[in-house]
């Protein structure tokens, strides 16, 4: 199929219907080189051959495909900041989500740094984060939602302990707060 897109700018359904795709650019990206990239250097060199991750795309990849490709891009392993701001990407989607529910959240810093850590992998870069936040964050904060002290809004402070536990610390929307948050509406 993508062969397909690549060389004709078409693509056709099992119905005959085309989609077009002159005028599209297509990035893709793959971890491939990314383990040759890791690998400690052995005797008196230091630095790595512009070649060495291309063995890897080359053993991966068919000719037919690697030629129809217009540039490949070599990007460097993402550095401590980077991967900061992944884990802010990821937080401000859950914080837009539970905003939503009337839940005003604050992350720690800890639990940010937490995150980065067991979030990234030098081989798989920042790919296995969203399963890191949903596994302990997301389920604790649904059952709040559904049936805990979250069903009606509230605050809530996201924190980690030492020993890698999320925390959770909730303030509930008190009643008075409820009237305020829901305006009546005119009949």
């Amino acid at each position: 199929v993508l062969l397909q897109v690549m060389d004709h700018g078409t693509l056709t359904d099992n119905n005959g219907r085309k989609a077009d795709f002159r005028n599209v650019i297509i990035v893709m990206t793959t971890n491939a080189g990314a383990e040759t990239m890791n690998k400690a250097t052995i005797g008196f060199t230091n630095t790595r051959e512009a070649g060495d991750e291309m063995a890897d795309v080359k053993r991966l990849f068919t000719p037919e495909f690697r030629n129809r490709l217009d540039a490949i891009v070599n990007f460097k392993a993402l550095d401590e900041e980077i991967i900061l701001r992944v884990v802010d990407k990821f937080l401000l989607q859950l914080e837009s989500q539970l905003a939503e529910k009337k839940v005003d959240v604050t992350f720690t810093d800890e639990l940010r740094a937490y995150l980065a850590k067991k979030g990234f992998d030098p081989l798989m870069g920042a790919r296995p984060m969203q399963r890191l936040i949903q596994d302990t964050i997301r389920r604790a904060v649904a059952d709040e939602l559904l049936f805990g002290r979250l069903v009606d809004g509230g605050r809530l402070t996201i924190d980690v302990d030492a020993e890698g536990v999320v925390k959770l610390d909730i303030q509930p929307l008190r009643k008075s707060d409820r009237s305020k948050a829901e305006p009546a509406t005119a009949g």
